[in-house]
């Protein structure tokens, strides 16, 4: 079983997020699986500066994000960025941080909005994680939109150098409609079955639609989710203001009755892998 998180990095210290993780990554014995990402929009004007982090001339933050990332990078990548103490280290001595996990680096995501940032990460050779909200429209259905993300990010990682198989996540809405509650909150023919285009934090974007319908159903809508079927794990956003015990039936729901269809396996079976590139 994977230890996940996902980090808003505008609000973290780089180098004491690396430790933390680095730590964490040591005692799940390599299962932590790290997002980390510019942040999703928020009320709070600039809020990442009422927790001390100045010096973004973006009011989103973005290059405050980008900025510590790349030292979070370099830290978990074990190069020694500071001075050490003269007194207590050899003259002209760097330190890196600790804990170092030397797989640290191979399970780190980047939450990704656009086909450019999905490009810088594949550049980066990192893993990608993108959701249900793409801050870009071309006209095109998100499932499309987002296959070419997913495309260019792999495109990217390859003709960078990179040989490994870094792995590919995509969010999605879905609630296979299995008892007449599930029929009650989702069954009901809402306007959420189609993709929607609107402004969020001053970008035309585009939100994937929900996909709520009966099992066997699911199972042909989401064979037709280009994007779905390009990544190698798919995660489900669920509703939290209905409680655990419902979210609960809706993964069981799931996992029962859908994602064995779309080639899904328990984690019993080993661990997930991504697609090779090079």
């Amino acid at each position: 079983m994977n230890e996940c998180c996902n980090r808003d990095i505008r609000y973290e210290n780089p180098l004491y997020l690396a430790e933390e993780a680095g730590a964490l990554d040591l005692l799940s014995d390599g299962r932590l699986a790290l997002g980390v990402s510019r942040g999703s929009p928020e009320t709070a004007l600039r809020g990442y500066e009422a927790f001390g982090y100045t010096g973004s001339s973006d009011p989103r933050g973005a290059d405050l994000a980008r900025d510590k990332f790349d030292l979070f990078w370099q830290a978990i990548n074990g190069q020694k960025l500071v001075d050490g103490d003269p007194r207590m280290t050899p003259q002209g001595s760097r330190l890196a941080i600790e804990p170092l996990s030397e797989s640290l680096p191979e399970h780190v995501w980047w939450g990704s909005g656009t086909r450019s940032t999905a490009e810088w990460a594949g550049r980066m050779g990192l893993n990608l994680m993108s959701s249900t909200l793409l801050t870009e429209t071309t006209g095109q259905p998100f499932h499309e939109l987002q296959a070419e993300q997913i495309e260019a990010f792999r495109q990217a990682y390859r003709e960078a150098g990179h040989t490994g198989s870094p792995r590919v996540s995509v969010s999605r809405s879905i609630f296979p409609l299995t008892n007449e509650i599930d029929r009650r909150y989702f069954g009901d023919g809402r306007d959420e079955g189609s993709d929607q285009v609107g402004i969020i934090d001053g970008f035309q974007s585009t939100f994937g639609k929900t996909y709520a319908a009966e099992p066997d159903q699911l199972i042909e809508q989401l064979k037709a989710d280009s994007a779905v079927q390009a990544a190698d794990t798919v995660m489900l956003t669920v509703p939290n203001q209905l409680g655990v015990a419902y979210n609960l039936h809706v993964l069981e729901s799931f996992a029962k009755h859908v994602a064995p269809a779309l080639g899904w396996k328990p984690n019993t079976e080993g661990p997930v892998l991504g697609d090779p590139v090079a």
